[in-house]
């Protein structure tokens, strides 16, 4: 197990990340914040949902989901259309103009990325992946896993670990 040290400058490093966090924000359309990217990209990770899903995934309060909705929707990225299984809900989906702005926003980050990685290899970049997304998977579903407790035993990780799930926000 990590020495104490080592935890405390893996939380300096995540406060630090910030940084990058806000390079990528910078790089958006100014049309598309941060809420409607992630709308956007959640819509194209995992298709048509309905708005209570999509709040769930977003991690945020419905009331903030429905002002990102009417964002992308004002703009005719995603329509609204009435669940065949219950007419009181709608459908979330994206329109062509949605998926080119998808499209868009992955450009931009793709392309940000590679220039800032560039003197990275490519098994520097893959162990980054893999790193971040086994980090992810210990936190879990923040939202609703119970905490670790240090006699909690730690499952190993393959090194081969499954990269379904990366992040949920694109910035």
């Amino acid at each position: 197990m990590a020495e104490r040290t080592q935890y405390e400058e893996l939380m300096r490093q995540f406060s630090a990340f910030g940084a990058v966090r806000r390079e990528l924000g910078r790089i958006m359309p100014s049309d598309c914040p941060g809420g409607s990217a992630a709308v956007l990209t959640l819509l194209d990770r995992y298709g048509d949902m309905r708005m209570s899903r999509l709040a769930e995934l977003l991690s945020v309060d419905m009331s903030v989901t429905s002002r990102h909705v009417a964002h992308v929707v004002d703009r005719g990225w995603i329509e609204r259309s009435p669940d065949p299984a219950d007419k009181r809900s709608r459908i979330l989906r994206l329109t062509p103009g949605g998926r080119a702005q998808v499209a868009e926003l992955s450009r931009r980050t793709a392309q940000l990325l590679a220039d800032r990685l560039s003197d990275w290899s490519d098994e520097e970049v893959g162990q980054l992946i893999r790193l971040m997304a086994r980090l992810r998977a210990d936190f879990g579903d923040c939202r609703t896993a119970a905490p670790r407790h240090a006699e909690t035993p730690h499952t190993s990780h393959s090194p081969h670990h499954e990269l379904e799930h990366t992040t949920r926000t694109p910035a």
